[in-house]
C-alpha cells in the first residue's frame, strides 16, 4: 500500500478516535478530562488535512490507484458524517442541516456507483472541493467554539455551516446535471 493510501486509511482510523474524544463522558455527564473537545477538534483537523495531502502525494508520485479513488471520497464522507452526527447529538448543529449534507453525500456516492458500472469516473469538481473545504472550516470552527475569534465576539462556525450547506446543495445539483445522460440509461 502506497503512502497516499496509508494517509487515507489513517483518516478513516482517526474517525472513532475523534468521536471518542468528542463524545465520551464519565457518569453524571462530565467529560473524561478537561479540554477533550479541543483534542477532538485537533484530531478532526489533522484527519481532514490528510485529504489534500494524500491526493497531492498520489499525483506527484504517479501512484493514483483504484483503491485510492474509492477510499478517498469514502474517507471524506465518513469523517464529515461522523462529525455532523456527533454535533447534532451535542446540540451544536441542527438535524435538518446535517440531513441535507448527508443526503447529498449519499446521492453523489450513488451517482459514482452507477457511473462505475459503465466504467465512467466522476471526479471531484471545483464546487465539490469548495464544498469540502467549507464543511471542514465550519465543523472545525464549531468544534472549537469559534476560538480564537470568539474572544473578540466573532462567531464563524454557524455562518460557515450555512455557506457549506449552500455549496453542498449547489455541488450536488451540479453532479446531477453532469450525470443526467448516465441517469437516463
Amino acid at each position: 500500500m502506497n503512502l497516499a493510501n496509508r494517509l487515507t486509511l489513517a483518516r478513516i482510523i482517526l474517525i472513532p478516535v475523534f468521536m471518542t474524544f468528542l463524545l465520551l463522558q464519565v457518569p453524571k455527564g462530565y467529560t473524561l478530562f478537561p479540554h477533550q473537545e479541543i483534542v477532538a477538534a485537533v484530531i478532526f483537523i489533522l484527519a481532514a488535512a490528510t485529504d489534500g495531502l494524500d491526493g497531492y502525494i498520489a499525483r506527484k508520485r504517479h501512484q493514483v490507484t483504484n483503491l485510492g479513488k474509492f477510499m478517498d471520497p469514502l474517507a471524506d464522507k465518513l469523517l464529515v458524517s461522523a462529525a455532523l452526527i456527533s454535533l447534532v447529538q451535542l446540540g451544536e448543529v441542527t438535524a435538518w442541516i446535517a440531513w441535507i449534507i448527508l443526503a447529498r453525500e449519499f446521492s453523489v456516492t450513488g451517482l459514482r456507483a452507477i457511473a462505475a458500472v459503465d466504467r465512467v469516473v466522476i471526479s471531484a469538481s471545483k464546487l465539490g472541493k469548495i464544498k469540502t473545504i467549507t464543511q471542514v472550516v465550519a465543523i472545525s470552527a464549531i468544534l472549537l467554539h469559534d476560538w480564537p475569534l470568539s474572544l473578540i465576539g466573532i462567531h464563524v462556525g454557524q455562518p460557515f455551516l450555512y455557506i457549506a450547506l449552500f455549496f453542498t446543495v449547489i455541488s450536488g445539483l451540479d453532479y446531477l446535471r453532469k450525470s443526467r445522460k448516465l441517469l437516463r440509461k
